[in-house]
């Protein structure tokens, strides 16, 4: 690759600098999409000694890449988000994968591949980390912050997701614990 082809790419994905997701951070700023990638990055680094078996340096490349498609059509909460949503943001970024240097494309189509077949424990862990890190972005947001409907989401959503791993379902139970005890001590008695 050359160097206008590397800076070609990093200027699409500059786009997720600028891309707001739903959650807030604690001090109540719109999160962007390249800092929820950021982190379920380092979550995955994190994790390399709970999960030695798997390759780690492919889940966190997973998790880099995993919402570039955002670059062009937005975030879309998972609450929101449609089978045409998903369809378009999956085309558009199709596409631009297809133009990119052919040792990046390649590898690039073949990590989605992976990762929409949810069948290897990476691509598997990769996804767990994707919801895991959304709820405790709630957790850590203002509770004034939370849509109606993430009372009952915060306690239910993800615990498919981490059933292949007793660690990642411990880690899920702490979470919960922590959403249960926002919703007391800041909720006003709010339950969902």
């Amino acid at each position: 690759m050359d160097a206008r082809e590397f800076l070609d790419i990093l200027h699409v994905a500059e786009r997720l600098k600028d891309t707001p997701r739903h959650c807030t951070t604690s001090k109540r700023r719109t999160e962007s999409v390249a800092e929820h990638s950021w982190r379920i990055s380092l979550m995955a680094f994190l994790l390399r000694s709970e999960f030695p078996e798997l390759d780690i340096d492919k889940v966190v490349d997973m998790c880099l890449i995993h919402d570039l498609g955002e670059c062009f059509t937005g975030d879309i909460p998972t609450f929101k988000k449609t089978d045409a949503d998903r369809d378009a943001e999956d085309s558009l970024l199709a596409q631009w994968v297809k133009t990119l240097p052919p040792a990046v494309s390649e590898e690039m189509a073949r990590l989605y591949a992976e990762m929409d077949a949810q069948e290897t424990p990476e691509a598997k862990l990769y996804k767990a980390l994707d919801k895991l890190e959304a709820l405790i972005q709630h957790n850590e947001s203002p509770i004034d912050t939370w849509a109606e409907n993430e009372y009952a989401l915060n306690q239910t959503y993800a615990f498919d997701a981490v059933r292949f791993s007793e660690w990642l379902s411990a880690l899920r139970q702490e979470i919960h614990a922590d959403t249960l005890e926002k919703i007391t001590n800041e909720g006003g008695g709010k339950q969902g």
